[in-house]
């Protein structure tokens, strides 16, 4: 299987119903293409980044995504994967 060079992750923000978050009340909120880098995360998969280099995501080949810090005070959402021709 040959690993993908772009992928889209997208971020769902989550709207709160008196106190409570359900999937039906998730949203897309906001979509990034990331382009694969020459680095490995701590997974051993390859890591892949936007073009400003702030948002870093490892991405296994079953596409699972860990969201990598670059940042003190980062808290970043797991998004979902879409592997880009």
């Amino acid at each position: 299987m040959q690993t993908p060079d772009h992928y889209r992750l997208t971020f769902t923000r989550r709207r709160a119903a008196a106190g409570t978050v359900t999937t039906a009340d998730a949203a897309p909120a906001d979509e990034v293409v990331v382009d694969r880098t020459d680095a490995l995360g701590p997974g051993g998969n390859p890591v892949y980044s936007d073009r400003t280099g702030i948002l870093r995501a490892e991405i296994s080949p079953a596409g699972e995504v860990r969201m990598l810090a670059t940042g003190v005070y980062q808290s970043p959402l797991y998004p979902s994967a879409e592997p880009l021709p």
